[in-house]
Order: structure tokens, then C-alpha cells, then sequence
């Protein structure tokens, strides 16, 4: 299955499939009660989705954007909770990508706790360039300045304002981070 910028793969609260991602990028939004939307998470190559449906299937948490043109295949549920019924195997591989997310999670906050707010732009960028695979966009061309600040804890204008200034000191050079090819 192909999805290109801007599709949308599932919407939060039905049910469906689980989807493993071969190459591109999401994003997942949570529409808050107000209606106010929220990032709450980035999908990249690798990882099957939803992760709290890998054991038992939940309505989806979020919305799951495409960000850039992306590959998933489709797992259909009946087969992958069957699957998970009669083979360990199966089940110690749903443990090690629960536990892979786990360690995501836990430095995402560890980087939101502990850095100032351009380290965190700037880590955001490299991981966007580096381990997300978006190769050499800017990290506006991926995500909102909202959507930066929602995911790095920062606000808006803090975000607007850092990018400004490394484009003006030269940190950001032609729309990237000075570190992006590290």
C-alpha cells in the first residue's frame, strides 16, 4: 500500500488492520475534546502500527497522516492475533518491538527533559535527516512549527523564533541543521 503526503492511513477511534511500515514517514494526531489537534507521534520504516493493538486489537489512539510518500504492507487483524495465539515466536517478537518503543519513549524524554530548547530543535532535525529518513528535508518541509513545538515541548513561537536565528547565524544553512550531516 502506497500513501502519499498528506493521506490519511486511519482516522483515531475506528478499527482496522495493523500496518507495518517499509519506508516514508506518519505522524499521529490526537484530536483533543475542544478539537484542538496534537502530535503525539512520528511512524518511521520498521515499525508495525498501532502499537497498543500488537496484543489485543484497541480502536485506533490517533490519526495517521502521511508525511512523506510511504510503503506499509497491510496486516490483516484476524491473521496477526491468530498468529500470535499459536506461535511464541511471534510473541517474543510483539515483546521486543514494545520494548524498541519503550526505549524511543524513554529518550524522547529524556531529550524533552534535559536539553536546552535549540539542542532539542536541533536533535529533532538530525534524527529527522539521519534516522527517520527523510534525507535531506528541512524540518519544515515535514512538520508545522505547531507540530515541532508540540513534539520537542516547546512553544510555537520559541520554535519560530530559533529557526529564524539559526538561519540568520548561519546554524541553519540552506534550511537544515548545521549537524544534519553528522
Amino acid at each position: 500500500m502506497r500513501l502519499h503526503p498528506k493521506e490519511t492511513l486511519f482516522r483515531q477511534g475506528e478499527t482496522g488492520p495493523l500496518y507495518r511500515m517499509k519506508s516514508g514517514m506518519l505522524k499521529i494526531m490526537r484530536i483533543h475534546e475542544d478539537g484542538t489537534p496534537y502530535l503525539v507521534n512520528l511512524i518511521t520504516p520498521g515499525e508495525i502500527i498501532p502499537h497498543h493493538s500488537l496484543v489485543t486489537q484497541q480502536p485506533y489512539h490517533g490519526t495517521a497522516i502521511a508525511l512523506t510518500t510511504t510503503e506499509l504492507d497491510v496486516i490483516p487483524s484476524e491473521d496477526w492475533y491468530a498468529e500470535l495465539s499459536r506461535n511464541n515466536e511471534k510473541c517474543l517478537e510483539v515483546a521486543e518491538l514494545l520494548q524498541s518503543r519503550l526505549r524511543t519513549m524513554q529518550q524522547r524524554i529524556d531529550q524533552l527533559t534535559q536539553v536546552a530548547p535549540a539542542d532539542k530543535l536541533s536533535k529533532l532535525q538530525s534524527w529527522l535527516n539521519n534516522i527517520a529518513g527523510v534525507g535531506d528535508a528541512h524540518i519544515t518541509d515535514i512538520l508545522t512549527q505547531d507540530e515541532i513545538a508540540q513534539f520537542i515541548g516547546l512553544r510555537r513561537e520559541t520554535v519560530n523564533r530559533l529557526l529564524r536565528a539559526g538561519i540568520k547565524d548561519g546554524s541553519i544553512v540552506n534550511g537544515h541543521g548545521a549537524d544534519a550531516s553528522k
